[in-house]
């Protein structure tokens, strides 16, 4: 037990021979700095302290950090964090323009250690990193250095956003308004970005002082400065009212900008990271979100402009040549009745259902005046078959528009994790609309197919939901994409598809008792397998992305987390966006028998704040006498499946029962695979709900031959 506290590791020191040390974790960190002093001859060892030596990590080690030490670290001794920054205030103070530019580099590493810019802060260094850029002294790399230990060093969280000042703000505006290394407009749009979600009266500050076209032209700039200059027109869109996101999302929307966005960031690969995939999922979102205010707006029978696209639509359709429309209140109630309303003698009354209210008028409007071809084609072609089998357009266009809302998350909040996002909706002023005109000819289609009546509006409906379901799932970069996508999955495919599941779900339901009595026997197997594959997905590890202690997803952030081959220990520490550390790159251990208890959602101590992130937090909670220094590792899982299979993991290595619904899943596929391959050689034969009975035994055995 004694050797588990003690890693053997290297210290060294600027001028010094370095010292081979045994770090015993119970051990003061005061009496090793002193130690340590006392082997080199240092007096005043409280003026020293020990750092990390890493190339993405110089933090401070406190009592959080230290169980970070691995066996074999190099760590530095240094300066405290106390004596670094009065050195560095000093230097900033009176220092040569030689010594001020070292300084200031040497606080753009160190202000994201939380330790070190309280310190900085506590002694006024942040009013004195502001001044000089708000008087415009500061240049070149001096710049870029001064504004990204401002973004560290706010993004700490020690100080509010309402602190800089309106001409420190204007400044750094100023600075994304005009040409300027790719590092200056990178912590100049982050600043920018933060002001605008965290200061009072920020959104209007920066709305005024950014015009949308300078935000633009860093689309094509260098792709961290893309995705900070997306994350930015994000931050104002979340901010703005209705009418100015209507504006902005107006412009985004127009081709010019499109263009940009598709040359420059979908074309080259730069919506590949795991950041900018995020924040182009936001800016969809927040464009979708334009479309809510329509989708749960119930149509007033006084809307006069209502009612004149309704006339439209009938005009559209049956007043053409050969039409042969009949006029006045009948000939009108026979053409909205061809035209599929519900409500044939009052129209009104089909848009008063939310979602998808008027936002269906809407879209039926748009097919009419921009695909008047396709759209007298669909409405005089079911005009013309019998009643019972006739598409009816206005009702399947109100359930289309409907499932087209659910499926792309219409009026939703974006979440912190998602990174999904459709390429299509940069491709076209009015993507949605133009979604369904793509689905409503499919719909058609399908219910041509399907040789539907009126009674099978429902099953027609499912059908098409899950052609558009599957057909967004592969992220069709075009509307070309989508339509190609869609025109293969015909309704023969789709009852195909659920013909296999269903074959599967019936095998697993099956209650013929050789079947049941089969599957009892297996299932341990089975969970063993599943068990084998959560403890390898554990061993293989997972990219976690961080959070500030607000709560927010910090840009660009993250940490990783693996189980050891042997299954005995957890390790942890921090990556980047694209690495995959080794257990012995990662800095932290945690050993399995610690862990008392999984924690998952509204239980977990790091979600009593953070409300919108519950669904996907876990933790893993600690026993007292663990001899560990935190009491549990908290977790954001980036998806649903990765908190499945690292609770199940857990559990198993426990002993515990796995029980997500991955695992039932699961069970329930590899089950009914293995049932089936054992009964293959049964193919063909009925099995019986109970098995024959056993003959009773015979009076007597001699009925055996004698070989003799």
């Amino acid at each position: 037990m004694k050797d588990s506290y003690i890693v053997k590791i290297a210290v060294e020191m600027v001028d010094q021979v370095p010292q081979l040390i045994e770090f015993n974790q119970k051990q003061p960190l005061v009496a090793i700095i002193q130690e340590l002093c006392n082997g080199w001859n240092l007096t005043e060892p409280e003026q020293y302290a020990l750092q990390f030596n890493e190339s993405t990590n110089k933090n401070y080690i406190t009592d959080r950090n230290r169980n970070e030490i691995k066996n074999g670290s190099v760590l530095k001794m240094n300066f405290s964090p106390l004596k670094t920054a009065q050195d560095i205030l000093h230097k900033l103070n009176n220092g040569t323009p030689e010594e001020k530019a070292a300084a200031m580099s040497k606080l753009s590493i160190l202000s994201a250690d939380m330790t070190f810019a309280l310190e900085f802060i506590n002694k006024h260094g942040l009013t004195l990193i502001t001044k000089p850029i708000e008087k415009g002294t500061c240049k070149g790399s001096v710049l870029a250095d001064t504004l990204t230990s401002f973004v560290e060093l706010m993004e700490c969280g020690i100080v509010s956003w309402d602190v800089p000042t309106v001409e420190f703000i204007n400044r750094v505006a100023n600075l994304v308004n005009t040409p300027q290394e790719a590092q200056v407009t990178q912590a100049a749009l982050s600043i920018l970005e933060n002001v605008t979600l965290n200061r009072t009266e920020g959104y209007s500050q920066v709305e005024k002082e950014i015009p949308i076209a300078s935000l633009i032209n860093h689309l094509q700039a260098t792709p961290v400065v893309q995705q900070n200059a997306v994350a930015l027109i994000n931050a104002l869109l979340l901010k703005a009212d209705v009418a100015k996101r209507r504006s902005l999302v107006q412009t985004l929307t127009s081709k010019q900008v499109r263009t940009v966005i598709q040359h420059n960031i979908l074309q080259t690969g730069a919506s590949s990271g795991a950041e900018m995939a995020h924040q182009l999922y936001v800016l969809q979102t927040l464009m979708l979100g334009l479309l809510e205010q329509r989708m749960l707006t119930k149509m007033d029978p006084q809307d006069q402009d209502g009612h004149d696209k309704i006339k439209e639509l009938r005009r559209v359709a049956f007043d053409s040549e050969g039409a042969g429309s009949l006029r006045g209140a009948q000939g009108f109630t026979r053409d909205y009745k061809k035209l599929g309303f519900k409500n044939d003698i009052n129209p009104v009354l089909d848009f008063t259902e939310t979602p998808p209210g008027l936002l269906a008028l809407d879209c039926m409007v748009y097919f009419a005046r921009n695909h008047t071809e396709s759209y007298t084609k669909l409405v005089l072609e079911n005009s013309c078959r019998a009643d019972e089998h006739e598409c009816p357009f206005g009702r399947a266009s109100v359930e289309l528009v409907r499932i087209l809302c659910e499926l792309l998350k219409v009026g939703e909040t974006p979440s912190e994790q998602c990174a999904t996002y459709q390429p299509l909706f940069f491709t076209h002023d009015h993507p949605f609309e133009e979604c369904y005109c793509i689905c409503i000819v499919l719909l058609n289609k399908t219910w041509k197919e399907m040789r539907a009546t009126a009674e099978d509006f429902g099953k027609v409906a499912s059908v098409v939901r899950e052609q558009i379901s599957r057909a967004l799932e592969i992220s069709p970069a075009s509307l070309e994409q989508l339509k190609t996508k869609l025109q293969s999955l015909t309704y023969s495919e789709i009852t195909q598809l659920w013909q296999l599941e269903r074959n599967t779900r019936e095998e697993w339901e099956s209650h013929a008792k050789p079947v049941v009595e089969l599957r009892e026997i297996i299932t341990p197997d089975i969970m063993g397998i599943i068990k084998q594959q959560r403890l390898g997905f554990l061993v293989e590890g997972t990219r976690f992305t961080k959070y500030s202690s607000r709560g927010q997803r910090i840009k660009d952030k993250f940490w990783y987390m693996r189980l050891s081959p042997n299954h005995k220990v957890i390790h942890y520490g921090d990556c980047d966006e694209k690495s995959t550390p080794s257990t012995e790159e990662l800095q932290s251990k945690l050993p399995v028998s610690a862990i008392q208890a999984v924690l998952i959602g509204k239980e977990c101590p790091h979600m009593r704040r953070k409300a919108s992130h519950t669904q996907l937090a876990f933790s893993l909670s600690l026993e007292q006498d663990s001899g560990t220094e935190i009491q549990s590792l908290d977790c954001v899982a980036p998806d649903e499946l990765t908190l499945a299979y690292w609770t199940d993991g857990i559990n198993a290595l426990k002993g515990l029962r796995m029980s997500s619904k991955e695992t039932e899943k699961d069970l329930d596929t590899l089950l009914s695979m293995e049932i089936k391959l054992r009964l293959l050689d049964a193919e063909g034969v009925a099995i019986p709900q109970d098995p024959p009975p056993i003959p009773p035994d015979p009076p007597h055995y001699h009925f055996c031959y004698d070989l003799k």
